[in-house]
C-alpha cells in the first residue's frame, strides 16, 4: 500500500478518514493523494462557454484555498501529499481515479449512523466500495492513534472467497498483524453442523493453500450480529470483508437485517474486491 486516496469534502468525516490514511501511511511510507469533487451540474451551467469556465474557476479555486487549512495537520508531516480537484459527479469515477493514478487503498470517511444496510447499500460509500477494484477503508470515527495491528476477518469460505483471504494475509503481513478468521453459524441462513463446517473450512483451506491458519467458528442469530459480537471478544483494529464489486456485499452479508455492524462495532471496515 504505497499510494492512498482520500475523498475529501472538507468535514470532519473526511477529515477522519485522512488521519487514518495519515496513520497507514507512516506504516508503510506510502504517498497520498486528496480528491476533492466538485460535482458541479452541468444543468446548472450557463450556457455561455465563458461563464461557464469561469464558475468551475471560481469553485476550484475556493476548494484549493480548503485544503490549505485541511492539509494544515501534525500528523500529515513528512507524507507526501498530492491533491486533484475535479468536477466529479459520480462516486463510480474514483475507480478511473484509482486506476491512473495508481493507488492500493481508498479510505473514506463515513458517518455509520444510519445502519448497516444504508451505510453499504445506496449511499455513497456502497457506490465506491461496488465499483472499485482496490480495497476500500471505511472510517466511522476520529482515531488520532490508527494502526493495523489485530485483524479481523469473516467470510462464508466457500471458494469464491479465496482471492479474498489471500489479499487479507499478504496485508497483515505488510503490516505485520495479527490475522483472526471466523466463521459465523446461523440457525436460519446456511446453518452448518460441526463436521459440515469443519470440512467446508478444511477444502477451502487446502485451496487457499494454507495449512497454519485457523478458523474460529462462532454461533449467532444472524451473521451481522455474529460479527459484531465476535468483534468484542478481542481488541480489533480493523474488520475486513470481501465483497463482490458491482454485485454488493458477499451473499453471506445480505441474508439478514440483523445488528447494524458499521455503526455499532465502531470498528474501521475494509472491503476487498472478489
Amino acid at each position: 500500500m504505497k499510494h492512498i486516496l482520500v475523498p475529501v469534502d472538507f468535514s470532519d468525516y473526511s477529515a477522519y478518514a485522512l488521519e487514518a490514511a495519515a496513520g497507514i501511511a507512516k506504516q508503510q511510507n506510502a504517498d497520498i493523494t486528496v480528491l476533492h469533487m466538485l460535482g458541479i451540474s452541468e444543468a446548472a451551467y450557463a450556457e455561455e462557454e465563458f461563464l461557464e469556465y469561469e464558475e468551475a474557476k471560481y469553485f476550484m479555486g475556493l476548494a484549493k484555498k480548503k485544503f490549505k487549512t485541511f492539509l494544515d495537520k501534525p500528523y500529515l508531516k513528512d507524507i507526501t501529499i498530492h491533491k486533484i480537484v475535479q468536477n466529479y459527479k459520480v462516486f463510480s469515477e474514483l475507480n478511473n481515479v484509482a486506476k491512473e493514478q495508481n493507488i492500493d487503498l481508498i479510505v473514506m470517511g463515513s458517518h455509520g449512523s444510519t445502519g448497516f444496510n444504508e451505510i453499504f447499500i445506496g449511499s455513497n460509500t456502497e457506490k465506491v466500495v461496488r465499483t472499485s477494484d482496490v480495497p476500500v477503508l471505511v472510517i466511522k470515527e476520529q482515531n488520532s492513534k490508527f494502526t493495523i495491528n489485530n485483524i479481523l476477518f469473516a467470510c462464508s469460505f466457500s471458494e469464491d472467497m479465496i482471492p479474498a483471504f489471500k489479499n487479507v494475509k499478504l496485508m497483515a503481513q505488510k503490516f505485520s498483524a495479527k490475522l483472526k478468521l471466523v466463521y459465523i453459524n446461523t440457525p436460519y441462513q446456511d446453518f452448518l453442523s460441526t463436521p459440515e463446517a469443519d470440512d467446508r473450512i478444511a477444502k477451502f483451506m487446502k485451496k487457499a493453500e494454507d495449512t497454519k491458519s485457523k478458523v474460529e467458528i462462532y454461533n449467532d442469530r444472524s451473521v451481522e450480529n455474529g460479527i459484531l459480537n465476535f468483534s468484542k471478544t478481542e481488541k480489533f483494529d480493523l474488520l475486513v470483508l470481501p465483497t463482490h464489486g458491482r454485485k454488493g456485499l458477499s451473499h453471506f452479508l445480505l441474508g439478514s437485517v440483523g445488528e447494524d455492524i458499521a455503526n455499532h462495532a465502531r470498528l474501521p471496515v475494509m472491503t476487498f474486491k472478489i
